[in-house]
């Protein structure tokens, strides 16, 4: 059996590439100053990084493989216009691109995209094509609010989304709903906006139809689903309020929750209410919450640990560690079997 982290992003990047993100906003602060071009690194400036941080922690922790993603509080679509946003996003999805040819077994792309508040998709949808396409990207990460933290985007129900949608459906990836930065000085990104973003997107499907439009659609809410496995009762008891059919048959065929939950009552909570087949392995190590637990003298990231705990049959410890994501990750399942696995 793999162990597959469905949730990992690249939170230590060579210099080059955040010297190409303070020129940018040079740029934009004084338009009279050159527009930076695309960084270059060598392998071992990508190396040095990745070998100190995730890759040593993969090993340690016991997983096989990771997706991997740009850092998300690093999208920051909220940042320049369309073009900054098109220009860093490829730059960033070139980088995971290098990342996961340096350390193939290790690491599988997935790409974040050049959003921008109420703009168009055609770059989104652009990017999504080229990164799955040429790249060999299996999933992406869609931002529900690109203006970061004042929510103005449509909901996710809105037909606005319906062309990235439509892209998504054909090439065959699912998107994990994930938030970037937060300049809005009321939510602190990773404590709150994450975890509200989490919950909005769960509820705004539950008051929607859009998997009648889109059966083949699939998404993952990070951080454990938010704060949705906590309220199940509430949630349920809207869907019957509004009139919607039972959550299993209305959305949750289409949505799946990562275990990016920090202590193991929250995890045993996650595992007693939500289904089985729609729980991933999830870690997102290095990102959010890095320290030790003085509790237990362990990271608090080390989510596997938490799982092992739970004694899981040998069934339902696959789906978790390795089916779930194969089955809503189709090119990921590809690529494996592709490799022997």
């Amino acid at each position: 059996m793999l162990i597959i982290d469905c949730h990992g992003h690249q939170t230590i990047v060579p210099k080059a590439h955040l010297d190409y993100r303070a020129a940018q906003k040079a740029h934009l602060a004084d338009p009279s100053l050159p527009n930076p071009i695309l960084p270059e690194m060598s392998d071992d400036e990508i190396r040095e990084g990745i070998e100190a941080n995730q890759l040593k922690l993969v090993k340690e922790r016991g997983a096989d493989l990771t997706l991997f993603s740009p850092r998300a509080s690093a999208m920051e679509p909220h940042v320049g216009d369309a073009e900054t946003s098109k220009n860093w996003s490829i730059a960033c999805n070139n980088l995971i691109h290098r990342v996961t040819q340096l350390f193939p077994d290790t690491f599988i792309g997935v790409c974040m995209l050049p959003q921008t508040p109420g703009g168009s998709l055609d770059n989104s949808i652009a990017e999504l094509e080229r990164c799955v396409t040429e790249l060999d990207f299996v999933g992406c990460n869609l931002n529900p609010d690109p203006s970061g933290g004042h929510w103005t985007a449509p909901p996710l129900t809105d037909r606005y989304w319906y062309p990235i949608y439509e892209k998504m459906v054909e090439l065959e990836v699912p998107a994990m709903v994930h938030v970037s930065g937060s300049c809005n000085p009321t939510f602190h990104a990773t404590g709150s906006y994450y975890i509200a973003a989490d919950t909005n997107a769960f509820m705004q499907f539950l008051q929607g139809n859009l998997f009648k439009d889109f059966p083949d659609l699939k998404f993952v809410i990070p951080h454990g689903g938010g704060a949705v496995p906590y309220h199940w009762g509430r949630y349920r008891g809207l869907a019957d309020m509004l009139k919607q059919p039972p959550l299993d048959e209305h959305v949750m065929k289409n949505i799946y929750f990562d275990s990016c939950v920090y202590h193991q009552p929250g995890i045993d909570l996650l595992f007693d209410v939500i289904d089985i087949d729609n729980i991933m392995f999830g870690s997102e190590m290095v990102g959010a919450v890095r320290g030790i637990d003085p509790q237990t003298g362990q990271y608090f990231d080390d989510t596997k640990r938490y799982l092992d705990n739970l004694n899981l049959s040998d069934e339902d410890r696959y789906k978790v560690f390795e089916g779930n994501a194969r089955r809503v990750y189709p090119r990921l399942d590809a690529l494996l079997k592709k490799r022997g696995k």
